[in-house]
């Protein structure tokens, strides 16, 4: 019992002289908050370039999920997700691969989520929503960025 209160008069006797070096000191706890407010607005300025791991120039055409131009899954990927905008298959480059075609797209990410028939191995095939949006795309010789 005797230890007990031995450390609770030691605890409260810490908590008493940080509270006095505070009012007696207060430049000391006020500058640790500016510089550290002054870290966090640096953290939130800070922008990250990335830079791709490949240049590569391939032909790159266009589907829908139709079950001619897919399996009997046509809105499944080889991955198992369903497909959305964005979602690319490519033979060459690992699911996962994110890839960017700036001449066309912009900044626009897009992700290998599909494979295509065995036949097409350096080539990319972006997913569209309709039929017509991948035949109005049509196939065409591009430059892309490949972030592995």
């Amino acid at each position: 019992m005797r230890k007990v209160n031995k450390i609770g008069k030691y605890l409260y006797l810490l908590a008493v002289v940080s509270l006095v070096s505070q009012l007696i000191f207060p430049q000391y706890s006020i500058a640790k908050t500016i510089e550290a407010k002054n870290i966090e607005a640096e953290v939130e300025n800070i922008t990250v370039k990335v830079e791709p791991t490949q240049v590569l120039t391939v032909h790159i055409t266009a589907y829908s999920s139709t079950v001619d131009q897919c399996d009997s899954t046509p809105f499944i990927t080889a991955s198992g997700t369903r497909v959305h905008d964005g979602t690319i298959a490519a033979n060459f480059l690992p699911i996962g691969t994110k890839v960017k075609i700036p001449s066309v797209f912009g900044d626009k990410i897009f992700t290998v989520e599909d494979r295509m028939n065995a036949r097409y191995y350096k080539r990319i095939d972006i997913w569209f929503a309709t039929r017509q949006e991948a035949l109005n795309f049509g196939l065409k010789n591009l430059e892309v960025e490949v972030y592995e």
